[in-house]
């Protein structure tokens, strides 16, 4: 019995760096679809992708769009699906359901990693993982994203996981799960928004070649799962850990009194901190995607220069 082939659709920009062995760095869709409005989604994928191929790689966003994985979107298509409604919010639970239906599916972290695995592209950049929540203890809420790590052989790099989440009880996962945690360029572990933590990382490293080196070595010993790299944003553009917690904790508290819970709690997290720092957890978001950009992208060349003088 044949196999049937895979439903993956590359744009023509990376199907051009297939051919030629080119650096890809993956691109979760969730930004564009559940991160802002139009046109400011369009914009800030587009400088995203810009700072990819800047940086001496190819972008590849990836979407599900009428029953097919999308590795690369053309301009069109990033357009189209800025301004689609009700674009379904994917994971692993419901990935193969999305593309029996059709229609449009953003892909979150987790989605996005089976997708890049698929297309053979190991390295992507996004803005923070998910992780465990607050109260996860009694709620068992716990990100798709932490047992993806486990599993798919992907290098995540991410400013750390946002500091709406339980820090301590994300590492703790993912050390339980034999994820590597690498701060790149510090010993401590950066919250998303925040350089600092007050959280010591378990590994540190200070350049995409050792990083890059890590990835193939895992391959090497046969080891499951990826590797998250906790890039800090850069200093310029941070909210201080002091500032911002004030913020998060108010913003906990609406979560607890309104009863948001499931997919709607961290969307709405993100709007209530938009609003209580005017604006400014989006800029400092923008700014993190944008040079967690740069840094796989440096991975990325890493890697392919790796594997061709092996």
């Amino acid at each position: 019995m044949t196999t049937p082939a895979l439903p993956l659709v590359f744009s023509p920009e990376v199907q051009e760096a297939r051919r030629l062995n080119r650096p890809l760095v993956a691109l979760e869709s969730t930004i564009i679809t559940h991160g802002m409005p139009y046109p400011q989604n369009v914009e800030t994928a587009r400088r995203v992708e810009a700072a990819v191929r800047e940086a001496g790689a190819v972008p590849a966003t990836i979407a599900l769009m009428d029953g097919r994985i999308h590795i690369g979107l053309t301009e069109e298509e990033l357009d189209r699906l800025a301004q689609a409604k009700d674009v379904a919010k994917i994971s692993r639970a419901d990935f193969a359901a999305c593309l029996v239906r059709g229609g449009y599916g953003a892909t979150t972290v987790a989605a996005t990693m089976i997708a890049a695995h698929l297309a053979g592209i190991g390295v992507f950049a996004t803005g923070g993982i998910g992780g465990v929540h607050r109260g996860a203890e009694a709620s068992f809420d716990i990100s798709a994203d932490l047992p993806e790590l486990a599993q798919t052989a992907v290098t995540v790099v991410a400013a750390g996981a946002k500091a709406i989440l339980d820090l301590p009880k994300t590492l703790e996962y993912l050390e339980t799960q034999g994820v590597p945690v690498i701060a790149y360029g510090q010993d401590e572990f950066p919250a998303f928004w925040s350089r600092s933590s007050g959280l010591k990382a378990p590994l540190r490293m200070d350049n995409a070649a050792e990083i890059a080196a890590a990835h193939l070595m895992r391959a090497r010993l046969g080891l499951p799962g990826g590797q998250l790299v906790a890039n800090p944003i850069p200093a310029a553009h941070e909210i201080p850990r002091e500032e911002i917690m004030p913020h998060v904790e108010a913003a906990l508290a609406e979560v607890d009194a309104g009863g948001v819970s499931a997919k709607a709690v961290t969307p709405f997290l993100l709007q209530r901190l938009f609003e209580l720092t005017e604006g400014q957890s989006l800029v400092a978001n923008i700014e993190l995607v944008l040079s967690n950009a740069r840094l796989a992208a440096a991975i990325a060349r890493e890697l392919i220069s790796a594997q061709a003088a092996a």
